[in-house]
């Protein structure tokens, strides 16, 4: 079932029956004359108002004092006056029924504290008005579909003739449209094209979701330097599957160098970045870092047809460009197929004996002679049942031999379902024609191996998305949210107080008992037997290890008495003011370290994050990140997301660990930062020790961070 219909309708933006040039100019390199001169000159259809009340005719043209003496339809006012007069202009767009404003005026908050009041000022006017507004501080939109070219810079100085099914959506007007034209240079064609800027009103997210539920668009591509709902884009990511479009996101400024200083290991793994990732892995949204990749995996979604599973086929002349898709196939993730023993007999009957028949097949150079046969040897393996995606490897194959490997290839394709993809190293002026047959039956052509796999294995991925969201269970209805007692205030409990906090969640905690530092000389035994761990109990010591605050593998009472000598000498040499409210004297655990942690993000919200102790989740990065509340199952494919996760199954001999309490104790976690993340920051159970299947699961240490009432994340 399809989630709600976006609100915003972009037809009479796109699609304008007039549009207003406020600030018009006669000179058409300027930015008021230039979407004066592209309007005219390169086939929109619709009226064109300059406005500018100097002049009383601008490019042949008549020209409007203002946008009340605007004729009517007109749908859209292009804005390009001083930053100053932007917030009037909106509000006239709104007594004029102009219902869209594109507004390529910069000054507003981009430019700091002295833009600030007046981009507040800009907000009052879009509310007052009703008027929906792209930017401002932005390049303008292009519809390549309507003519439309408001905006200004070097694409809008020429027509743009290909017709496509992409559209993009660009934070960066500058750098997006750089993309676009290099991308229309390799032949990809776009249909719509938007600049967001500043995004006073409309969204980059608006945008996205409107040209995605287009019915012209097969697919959006997305520049991005951040979003303010990361939820939302979650949610996006979702109708990308529902409706079998996907959004290729190109996020950038995911430095490590703003990340701020944490109190808990959770907060330093789930850094902003690694929020975005595991959002985009949960949708509809392939991340690309390159313009390549942009444009490889478009191609490769163009054609229509969608693998049914993992398995790949590669039929090559050269041995070489064979292998190397192979190794390139084991790294994306794509397996190559055992073909079926019909297949390899077929095979053997076509091939000369010094040909490879195992996959990745070896035709050799043959294909000069008896370019028949290879044309057989496609037909053969793409018939193949054991074969979901098919990867023809032609070498530097080109003129009229190409051309006729191109005829047979469109032949075998529009008898299939399945994906069908070429490389072609071949010089572009020896291979126009062979490109241009295999483009008009919708088959892509990639220039290297490694390109042309890494847009099969995107397009694998998507579909194996989209088929797990078909198949997801209806969703279990959250139990009811549990009082806590917090005390008041921003403030780092001790480790006791935070199991008290775990424990009213049913959260697993080891046995554990708390012995003040005046009642120590009075016991001469332990409460819990041995072996034993001692921590000092501290909110002003987060990390004990490092204070020197913990002993473990304590074996009798002696040692206990010698233990917490030793660690409050080390403690108060570490941190002398640190307050400490006692021992905890803590049962041994056993099992598999991991960590389960959680905080809320101003951006995405309540997440929670999971990964094996020790250097895998801190030095390998291996960690995995869902957004909260999490059911048993997500918790239960959030374990599964680690790439370490064969430690956890039973590797080497090793008995399985207990998975079902793990994914259990994960999801109490997602549930009580759900619940309460209006006053708990951060949550770090590290470490978690998984027993044995069907032994449970305990966590050793915890450590809760709590923020102000009403503070923001």
């Amino acid at each position: 079932m399809l989630d709600a219909v976006c609100e915003v309708d972009l037809s009479r933006l796109l699609d304008p029956r007039g549009v207003a040039i406020v600030g018009a100019s006669a000179e058409v390199r300027r930015i008021g004359g230039q979407p004066i001169r592209a309007l005219k000159e390169f086939g929109y259809r619709g009226a064109i108002y300059p406005v500018n009340p100097k002049h009383g005719e601008i490019q042949g043209l008549p020209s409007y004092p203002d946008l009340a003496s605007v004729p009517k339809p007109c749908d859209v006012a292009l804005i390009c006056v001083a930053g100053k007069l932007v917030p009037d202009l909106i509000r006239d767009c709104g007594r004029a029924g102009i219902g869209f404003a594109v507004v390529l005026s910069a000054g507003f908050r981009e430019i700091g504290e002295s833009g600030r009041e007046l981009q507040r000022e800009l907000d009052r006017a879009i509310r007052d008005s009703a008027v929906r507004v792209i930017g401002p501080n932005c390049q303008g939109l292009m519809s390549t579909v309507y003519a439309n070219y408001c905006g200004f810079g070097a694409p809008f100085l020429y027509a743009h003739t290909r017709r496509g099914r992409v559209a993009m959506v660009t934070q960066s007007g500058g750098f997006g449209y750089a993309v676009m034209g290099l991308a229309e240079a390799e032949g990809l064609a776009f249909n719509h094209v938007i600049s967001s800027g500043n995004e006073a009103d409309l969204s980059s997210l608006d945008l996205i979701e409107a040209l995605l539920r287009r019915d012209d668009t097969s697919l959006v591509a997305a520049y991005l330097e951040g979003v303010r709902d990361g939820r939302r884009l979650l949610r996006l990511g979702r109708t990308a599957l529902q409706l079998g479009k996907p959004i290729l996101v190109w996020k950038v400024g995911n430095s490590q160098a703003g990340r701020r200083a944490a109190a808990s290991h959770t907060a330093n793994l789930s850094a902003e970045y690694a929020l975005y990732r595991a959002a985009f892995a949960q949708g509809g949204c392939l991340e690309v870092d390159d313009v390549g990749d942009l444009v490889d995996i478009a191609r490769a979604f163009e054609s229509g047809r969608v693998p049914a599973g993992d398995r790949v086929a590669v039929v090559s002349i050269s041995g070489g460009a064979g292998v190397l898709a192979a190794d390139r196939c084991d790294k994306a993730g794509l397996r190559l197929a055992a073909l079926g023993e019909a297949t390899t007999a077929e095979l053997r009957r076509l091939l000369p004996a010094f040909s490879s028949v195992a996959n990745p097949i070896d035709v050799t150079a043959q294909v000069f002679n008896d370019s028949a046969a290879f044309a057989q040897v496609v037909r053969v393996v793409l018939q193949d049942p054991e074969v979901d995606q098919l990867m023809v490897l032609t070498a530097s194959i080109d003129g009229a031999l190409a051309e006729q490997l191109a005829g047979s290839l469109a032949g075998l394709a529009a008898g299939s379902d399945k994906p069908l993809l070429v490389n072609s190293s071949a010089p572009l002026e020896r291979s126009a024609e062979a490109r241009r047959i295999l483009a008009a039956h919708r088959i892509a052509v990639f220039d290297t191996p490694g390109r042309l796999v890494r847009a099969a294995a995107a397009v694998w991925e998507f579909e194996r998305r989209r088929r797990l969201l078909l198949r997801e269970p209806a969703p279990v209805p959250a139990p009811a949210r549990r009082a806590l007692q917090l005390p008041a205030g921003a403030r780092t409990l001790s480790e006791h107080e935070s199991k008290a906090v775990l424990r009213a969640y049913d959260i697993p905690c080891v046995p554990e008992v708390l012995v003040a530092l005046q009642d120590l000389p009075g016991l001469t035994e332990s409460p819990l037997g041995y072996p034993l761990v001692a921590k000092l109990d501290s909110a002003d010591l987060p990390h004990k290890s490092e204070a020197g605050a913990v002993r473990v593998g304590l074996r009798d009472w002696g040692e206990v008495r010698q233990a917490v000598e030793q660690m409050l000498d080390s403690a108060r040499r570490h941190s002398p003011q640190a307050r400490i409210h006692g021992v905890l004297l803590q049962s041994m655990a056993q099992g598999t370290e991991v960590i389960v942690g959680a905080t809320s993000n101003r951006y995405f919200g309540p997440t929670v994050v999971f990964g094996l102790g020790g250097i895998f989740a801190e030095v390998l990065n291996d960690v995995s990140i869902g957004f909260a509340p999490l059911d048993a199952r997500q918790a239960r494919g959030l374990i599964e997301q680690v790439q370490a996760r064969s430690v956890l199954q039973g590797a080497r001999g090793r008995p399985p660990a207990d998975l079902d309490a793990l994914a259990d104790l994960i999801s109490r976690v997602s549930r009580l930062i759900a619940d309460h993340g209006d006053r708990i920051a951060e949550i770090d159970l590290n470490p978690v020790f998984v027993g044995a299947a069907g032994s449970g699961v305990q966590a050793a240490d915890a450590l809760v961070v709590l923020r102000d009432a009403g503070e923001q994340p």
